[in-house]
């Protein structure tokens, strides 16, 4: 195991949503294209460096887009897939819903971030459903993405309301890709995962022993 905590964030405290999608931009390599899915990974946008030549590919056809639109800047016919009001960056281009969806089923982007309701430590992902009778599945273009994209991380909350670990050794929801995702960045710590089984890379407000004891890891 390797514990590597961040200069950039707090090792005393759980991280917010920001914080955290400041420690994922930190890491999205230099001059990659990427997609940020629906909800907490959009904050993303707002913390890439402006020199760090990400290009972000949204599902709703466009490339380089900018961060969040706010107050004069908001456009209401521009808008990420999530309908989030977004800015273009110099060099913007605009294309059909299909050859969106061509770039990501083609394997065009190096890195795609999505949400999950788990993750499983050999990188099973499972965020469309949960398979509750009144609850509405919603793939979207989750299932391309996963697939499509050179690198999958997850960002998400490490436990549910109850307590319950959301990193697993095998998911209980239906799942959306098989073995896709390589790393999983949480509130409570970042987790590469895969067909080796799970690591533990930082922990945030908790002991990696102390963590590793509440999601049944080994520790070396």
């Amino acid at each position: 195991m390797t514990i590597t905590p961040s200069d950039q964030v707090r090792a005393d405290h759980r991280l917010s949503t920001d914080e955290l999608a400041a420690v994922i931009a930190r890491d999205i390599p230099a001059g990659s294209f990427v997609n940020l899915g629906i909800g907490q990974p959009t904050k993303i946008a707002d913390h890439l460096p402006a020199d760090s030549g990400v290009v972000l590919h949204t599902e709703n056809g466009m490339l380089n887009m900018g961060p969040k639109a706010e107050g004069d800047a908001i456009d209401p016919d521009l808008t990420n897939a999530g309908k989030v009001p977004v800015t273009e960056l110099p060099g913007a281009a605009y294309f059909h819903h299909a050859d969106s969806f061509a770039m990501m089923r083609g394997g065009h982007l190096d890195v795609c971030v999505l949400g999950a309701y788990q993750v499983a430590f050999n990188g099973d992902l499972a965020n469309w459903h949960t398979g509750k009778p009144d609850d509405i599945p919603a793939v979207g273009g989750a299932m391309d993405l996963a697939i499509g994209a050179k690198d999958v991380y997850v960002m998400m909350t490490l436990f549910t309301r109850s307590g319950e670990p959301k990193l697993v050794p095998r998911c209980a929801y239906p799942l959306t890709g098989l073995g896709c995702v390589s790393r999983v960045y949480t509130d409570h710590g970042v987790f590469d995962v895969g067909p080796h089984g799970v690591r533990i890379r930082e922990t945030y407000g908790i002991s990696a022993q102390e963590l590793a004891e509440r999601l049944g890891i080994p520790l070396p």
